[in-house]
């Protein structure tokens, strides 16, 4: 369950937005993008991107939500974040909006001001749509999440 290596995120660089630039507008990319500039807009992966990858590196920032099927931050996003399958959050990651993940990698120090929602693939809904039953005393249950099994 549990392993000291970690997995390597797939997919190669294609594009590149270097330090100094700034985009504004929405942009549409398939494979492996990496940003260490601005965009002030929306990137999301085309739909037919089956390994799109995007990178937020340190000194990147996007102003608008992000969507990809692995998404590795360690710079700032201001918006909400779709990662349908993985999102790897670096110790310098700043997120103010809600994480939308299959599986999530959070390093010591990644901030986010939102929720984490965890989604499977498999039912379409969220697992956090499902209200947990509260303990006596009316103190919500602690409980444990697996997105490979539905909760009844």
């Amino acid at each position: 369950m549990f392993s000291r290596r970690k997995q390597p995120v797939p997919g190669r660089i294609d594009t590149l937005i270097a330090r100094g630039a700034v985009l504004q507008g929405d942009l549409a990319f398939a494979g492996g993008l990496h940003l260490d500039g601005r965009v002030v807009g929306r990137l999301s992966a085309t739909p037919d991107a089956a390994s799109a990858t995007l990178w937020v590196g340190e000194p990147g920032s996007v102003e608008g939500g992000v969507e990809a099927r692995h998404v590795v931050i360690h710079g700032t996003i201001k918006g909400d974040v779709h990662g349908t399958e993985r999102v790897v959050l670096g110790a310098t990651a700043r997120i103010t909006g809600d994480v939308h993940y299959g599986a999530i990698e959070m390093t010591l120090g990644a901030r986010v001001d939102g929720k984490l929602v965890p989604s499977s693939p498999a039912s379409g809904a969220a697992a956090a749509d499902v209200p947990m039953s509260n303990s006596p005393g009316g103190a919500p249950a602690l409980a444990t999440f697996d997105p490979a099994s539905p909760r009844a």
